[in-house]
C-alpha cells in the first residue's frame, strides 16, 4: 500500500526533494504545487450533497439547472469511468469573446465523478467565486462506503476506497487547470463540437439556448483523416494543458509548468489543415517525424515512473491504445 498524504502533494514533494538533491542538473521542480489557501477552501462545503449537485431527496437526482456534458476528447485516467456536470448561474451567459478561452460567470460550478473498477471513488468540484482569472477553488470529495454522500478530502487519498485510484490534493488541481486562461479544460468549442445522443450540453445546445455572449457560427472540425483527428484531439486533451504557448503566467510554484516550446493545443483559428495546427508546427525536439521509436513523446507515453512519464499526473497505467494511435500519427509525418 502507498503511504497516505498529509500536506497537499506531500508524497510528490518528498520524491521531488530527493530528486532535486541527487540530480540538480537533470530535474526541474515542476512537481511542487502551492498549498491550498485556507480562506478559499472555506468556501467549499464539507459534503458533496451540499454543493448543489443533487436534489434534497438523494444523490441520484440532479438539482435544478445542473446539466451533464462530456468532452469530445477525454483525459486518460487509467481507464476510470467519468461523468461530468455543469451549473451556470440563472440568467447568465458564458463570455465567449475569446473562442479558445471562455470566461465563465461567477457562481459557475463544474463536477467530475470518477468510478474505478465499478467503485464510485470521488467527485471533484471546481467553482468560480470571483471575477479574477484565478478566482476558482477546486477539491475532491471521496465517497463513503454506502454511497450516500462524499466528504471533502483536502489532502487527497491514495488507493482510495480499495482501488488503484489516487485522489489529488486540492493544491494539485491547478497543476492541470492552471494551464488554461479559462481554467476549465473539457468544456470548450473544440471539446463540445459534436452531436450528443445522450441529451448532454454541446456547442449546438449553447447556441440554441443562447448561453454564450459571442456566437460561434461554425462548428469546429479538427483537420485530417479520422486517425489524424483522433491523434490531434488526444494530444490536445492530454498534453496541451501543460504544453501550450498561451499558458498564463503564475507567481507561485511551477507545479507541472514546463518551460519549453512544445505546443499541442488546438485553436479555432488554426484548423485549416493538419499542418496549420500548433501540434504539427512544433514537432521537432519531442517527436521525430516518421520514427515513433526515436521520439521522446512516444517513449514517455509508453512508460510510468516519477518524472519519466506522460501525462505526468493522475496515471499509473500506460494507455496502450493511445501509444499506438500517436505512434501511427508520428509514423506518417
Amino acid at each position: 500500500m502507498k503511504a497516505a498524504r498529509s500536506p497537499a502533494g506531500a508524497s510528490i514533494r518528498v520524491l521531488g526533494y530527493l530528486c532535486f538533491g541527487l540530480c540538480p542538473l537533470a530535474c526541474s521542480r515542476y512537481w511542487v504545487c502551492d498549498e491550498p489557501v485556507e480562506t478559499d477552501l472555506a468556501r467549499l462545503p464539507a459534503r458533496l450533497s451540499e454543493t448543489g449537485l443533487f436534489r434534497a431527496e438523494g444523490v441520484e437526482a440532479l438539482a435544478a439547472g445542473v446539466r451533464a456534458y462530456r468532452p469530445q476528447f477525454a483525459l486518460w485516467s487509467d481507464g476510470a469511468d467519468k461523468r461530468r456536470w455543469v451549473l451556470l448561474p440563472v440568467d447568465s451567459r458564458i463570455d465567449t469573446a475569446d473562442p479558445d478561452d471562455w470566461s465563465f460567470p461567477v457562481g459557475t460550478k463544474f463536477w467530475k465523478e470518477f468510478t474505478r473498477d465499478g467503485v464510485r471513488v470521488e467527485t471533484r468540484l471546481l467553482t468560480r467565486w470571483g471575477t479574477g482569472q484565478g478566482d476558482w477553488t477546486g477539491a475532491a470529495y471521496v465517497w463513503n462506503e454506502d454511497g450516500s454522500d462524499a466528504r471533502l478530502t483536502v489532502y487527497g487519498a491514495q488507493d482510495a476506497r480499495g482501488t488503484a485510484h489516487d485522489v489529488p490534493a486540492a493544491g494539485e488541481c491547478m497543476a492541470c487547470h492552471g494551464g488554461s486562461k479559462s481554467v476549465i479544460l473539457g468544456f470548450s468549442a473544440i471539446q463540445l463540437a459534436y452531436d450528443a445522443a445522450d441529451g448532454g450540453i454541446t456547442l449546438g445546445t449553447l447556441g440554441a439556448e443562447e448561453l454564450w455572449s459571442d456566437p460561434i457560427t461554425e462548428q469546429p472540425r479538427i483537420p485530417g483523416n479520422e486517425a489524424e483527428r483522433a491523434a490531434l484531439g488526444y494530444l490536445h486533451a492530454n498534453c496541451a494543458h501543460c504544453h501550450n504557448q498561451e499558458r498564463p503566467s503564475h507567481g507561485g510554484a511551477r507545479c507541472f509548468d514546463p518551460d519549453n516550446a512544445l505546443d499541442f493545443r488546438l485553436s479555432l483559428a488554426a484548423l485549416g489543415s493538419v499542418a496549420d495546427t500548433a501540434t504539427r508546427k512544433t514537432i521537432g525536439r519531442a517527436v521525430k517525424p516518421g520514427a515513433p521509436g526515436a521520439s521522446r513523446l512516444i517513449e514517455l507515453m509508453s512508460q510510468r515512473g516519477f518524472l519519466q512519464q506522460m501525462p505526468p499526473l493522475a496515471s499509473e497505467r500506460v494507455d496502450q491504445d493511445a501509444v499506438e494511435l500517436i505512434s501511427a500519427f508520428v509514423r506518417e509525418l
